[in-house]
């Protein structure tokens, strides 16, 4: 998912984004540093890792980052660490 920056606080490291279609995605600390950058442009573009909250239905950003970066890969569960690629348990 991409957007743009809407506003940026460095001081809190948060801020929001415009989705291409307007709708404006608050984004925290916690997303912008997942994202691995030190400063936000307004105007920006930048891609986005979101879910989906299980309680309200509204998107979250998790990561935040520049549109030219690739985003961080996804954190493999804690039940799904040490089997191969055939989701067999790893013998070693």
């Amino acid at each position: 998912m991409q957007g743009t920056v809407r506003s940026f606080d460095p001081d809190t490291r948060s801020g929001a984004v415009f989705l291409d279609d307007g709708t404006e995605l608050p984004f925290d600390a916690q997303a912008f540093d997942a994202g691995g950058l030190r400063h936000l442009r307004l105007g920006q573009r930048v891609r986005m890792r979101t879910t989906r909250s299980a309680g309200t239905g509204k998107l979250r950003v998790t990561v935040v980052t520049l549109v030219t970066f690739e985003l961080p890969p996804l954190p493999v569960p804690p039940w799904e660490r040490g089997r191969d690629e055939g989701g067999q348990a790893d013998r070693t």
